[in-house]
């Protein structure tokens, strides 16, 4: 029955004429072009300009008695965009069905010319043109279909196979790159895009089309697809709490019932509309919604309608759907809202927005909105499709589930930043983030995480390769950006010095006086006595000596202080800056906390864990045991963040600056604990090393053996501190006068700043500094020194 099948067709069984005609791209779609116009018809429709283009959508049933044929048609007011719509009879089995299916395509490609290119948007399609000789196959993944209501049992076996044979795969958002990132070697997201001047006329006053100008307001507004993906409950629930809000829902309705809708006086219903007409409907919105259920089919959406409503002069309220929140949550015409009561209080404050009272709200969606055009998305995938189309080459894959590229020649960046510290990971992250800014890091080391990465012994236990990372911090908002990376375990860091044959609590307490010296004090007011009674005066405090002795006397002095910081620094106390000891605490009460700060946690899977979280990003790319200075010429980026040594970078011009450095010494001792703390201090200058940590203490690991870390103070090795001594600083001031004259970098960190910062000194540092270059892009109104098609 099958071995001959017919084509019936309004227009030819071959490809129309074209200028050119050596390359077709035949795209398989499940979604049909005059259904919704979307993701599908903005690409095809642009790579239509340089080749014909060729969309196959899903099988019709073929009227009663007539035998297998293709529907084929241009699209409408569309240059070399030619739509197939097989016809095959009902009441197929699958398998012949495919069959059917097969003879239809290879009936069809028999008259193309030249070479094919395969798109898919379905892995569904592939069991019936598997076979087809491409030069090169292409998977757009703009959906989790597998999460979708009735989605078939195969398409997960079968999206294996279509990765297995991509040559390259595009997302429609980062969530969903996320996702098949580790699947394959050539992964890249391209979340929606938008045509702003087809939506932006909705601004100038538009038309309210007939069925819609008699319903009153405030209104707020969707268009999409009403499926398994809508929260009705949600647009039940606001529609009750608020029935002067006039809801409206255009789109048709899909897999769900039409009866399972809520229905109220102020819920609307208009139906389907075409593209032409959505400017028309939304521009007499006050606000648009998006009522999207949080569940699986939702997972990795990345809405089209969010720049469209943007661009159409819209406020939005969206449900917490992750790549709205991660794109679109800074903009303040942007409100996020998980239940039916938050979504109200939303609305209010939207329309405030939409009445014009949340002040010059549309300048920043412009900002925004500036490089998200489906010419550019569509230009940059060309790109990426013309490297594997290219006849000849080799195409490299990094292997999988190795995360970032790591060959950058001829690439373009926005930033390079140089060191994946703190103080870089966290630009990174912000400027990838919310500035869509492509960022190169680069670090000497093989690893991110700078002096806090931390690894797993080979006895499997969680240690820190450059000796105890505590983390402590005031500033909640600190804490807060980190959490979005780690989840914490409380942990209060305590520390014991051996001192006399005792270990004694360190900063020095009113435990520490009385173990010491039998001194039978009670009471804070006893203990703030007995150290009056010892302090020696020092008429002008200018070394950590006269700070320390002018606090608690010679003999305390003597026992905790001078060896310890003779070790640490190569010098006398007497030679340092006051600076060294100033922030050393001494306490009245028994309080043996090390640390005071409000917060006092550590990252539950590890500081390298919460790095990688960190620059998991698809615009970030690293290139780890890369040295700066070996490939400054070789890496083309707009500008440079540096965080390594400021003199380094000015290659020593007036001398290098001085540094102490540390050497650690890691063991494993085959028994459960060391130590009773996580520190003990051994402050005699008769001992070589400064302090031995032990790290389950820090990480809460549960382990039977333990791992410690001895740590020797060095004259050489990688810098660690900054000498504070006054000829040091008048040396880093030249270097800083440099820094200031260079255009195009920006010089951060501890390294980059010579001074000695906390870990949340620099998250807060690096936070500050994306501030300013936050609000110069807003100031200038574009980013005009970023890169925006650099691929």
């Amino acid at each position: 029955m099958f071995d001959k099948v017919g084509v019936s067709s309004s227009g030819s069984s071959k490809l129309p004429a074209s200028p050119n005609n050596r390359t077709t791209l035949l795209c398989f779609s499940h979604l049909r072009w005059d259904f919704v116009f979307q993701r599908p018809q903005h690409l095809m429709s642009r790579f239509a300009k340089t080749m014909p283009v060729t969309v196959w959508e899903e099988p019709l049933p073929a009227p009663a008695g007539d035998a297998p044929s293709l529907d084929i048609r241009p699209a409408k007011g569309m240059d070399n965009v030619t739509l197939i719509t097989p016809r095959v009879p009902e009441g197929l089995d699958v398998d012949a069905e495919r069959t059917v299916l097969k003879g239809l395509l290879d009936q069809y490609v028999s008259g193309t010319e030249g070479r094919l290119i395969r798109w898919y948007y379905t892995p569904m399609m592939l069991p019936f043109s598997r076979h087809l000789d491409a030069v090169a196959t292409v998977y757009d993944c703009m959906d989790e279909l597998s999460a979708f209501r009735f989605a078939p049992a195969e398409l997960l076996d079968l999206e294996r196979e279509l990765l297995d044979a991509a040559d390259i795969v595009f997302t429609g958002g980062y969530s969903l790159y996320e996702a098949k990132k580790k699947r394959h070697g050539n992964v890249h997201p391209f979340p929606s895009s938008v045509d702003r001047a087809h939506f932006g006329a909705a601004r100038a006053g538009i038309a309210d089309p007939a069925d819609q100008a008699g319903i009153g307001r405030p209104r707020f507004g969707f268009y999409g697809v009403i499926d398994e993906r809508l929260d009705i409950e949600l647009l039940d629930k606001v529609a009750e709490l608020r029935p002067d809000w006039q809801l409206i829902m255009v789109g048709p309705v899909v897999k769900i019932s039409e009866d399972d809708l809520p229905r109220r006086h102020n819920i609307h219903y208009l139906g389907g509309k075409s593209y032409d007409e959505l400017p028309s409907y939304l521009g007499n919105w006050d606000v648009a919604m998006m009522p999207f259920a949080i569940n699986e089919a939702t997972r990795f959406i990345s809405p089209t309608k969010t720049p469209e409503y943007l661009a159409a002069g819209k406020p939005v309220i969206s449900t917490p759907i992750k790549d709205v929140k991660r794109h679109y949550e800074k903009l303040s015409g942007v409100m996020i809202a998980g239940t039916a009561e938050q979504f109200v209080e939303a609305g209010d404050r939207a329309l405030d927005l939409a009445r014009g009272e949340g002040g010059d709200w549309l300048a920043e969606v412009d900002l925004a909105l500036s490089d998200m055009s489906w010419d550019t998305t569509q230009a940059r995938m060309a790109a990426l499709l013309a490297d594997v189309t290219e006849q000849g080459q080799k195409i490299e894959r990094p292997a999988f589930g190795q995360g970032h590229l790591t060959h950058t020649r001829n690439r373009k960046y926005d930033y390079l930043i140089v060191g994946c510290g703190f103080a870089g990971s966290v630009l990174a992250e912000r400027l990838a983030s919310q500035h869509g800014a492509r960022v190169l890091m680069i670090d000497k080391r093989p690893h991110v995480a700078g002096n806090a990465y931390d690894e797993y012994d080979k006895n499997g236990i969680l240690y820190h390769k450059y000796g105890p990372h505590i983390f402590h911090a005031n500033s909640d908002e600190i804490v807060s950006y980190l959490s979005q990376f780690t989840k914490w375990r409380p942990y209060e860091h305590r520390v014991l010095a051996h001192v006399r044959d005792k270990l004694v609590p360190i900063p020095i307490n009113r435990t520490t006086l009385n173990e010491l010296f039998d001194a039978g004090l009670k009471t804070d007011e006893d203990a703030a006595a007995f150290l009056a009674a010892r302090a020696e005066p020092v008429e002008h405090i200018k070394t950590s000596e006269d700070v320390v002795v002018n606090a608690v006397g010679r003999e305390l002095y003597e026992l905790f202080f001078q060896g310890y910081t003779r070790k640490q620094w190569g010098l006398d106390p007497s030679e340092l800056d006051k600076l060294v000891t100033a922030r050393i605490p001494t306490r009245t009460d028994t309080d043996d906390r090390y640390f005071t700060d409000t917060h006092q946690i550590m990252p539950l899977e590890g500081y390298t864990r919460m790095f990688e979280r960190m620059l998991d990003h698809p615009l970030i790319d690293r290139q780890l045991g890369t040295d700066f200075r070996d490939v400054r010429n070789d890496i083309d980026a707009a500008h440079i963040i540096y965080t390594g040594p400021i003199d380094e970078y000015f290659d020593w011009r007036f001398g290098k600056l001085p540094y102490r450095s540390l050497r650690f010494v890691h063991s494993t001792i085959d028994k459960e604990w060391f130590q009773e703390v996580g520190t003990v201090n051994y402050p005699s200058a008769d001992i070589p090393y400064t302090r031995i940590s032990e790290y389950k203490h820090l990480t809460g690991q549960q382990h039977p053996r333990t791992s410690i870390t001895l740590e020797y103070p060095s004259a050489e090795g990688d810098p660690y501190y900054p000498i504070p001594r006054p000829e040091n600083q008048l040396l880093f001031k030249k270097y800083e006068a440099l820094a200031d004259a260079t255009p195009g970098v920006t010089f951060v960190g501890r390294l980059a700043t010579y001074r000695y910062y906390n870990m949340d000194q620099i998250v807060g540092q690096a936070l500050a500094t994306f501030r300013r270059m936050d609000e110069s892009r807003s100031r200038n109104g574009a980013s005009s020194r970023e890169l925006r098609l650099a691929i």
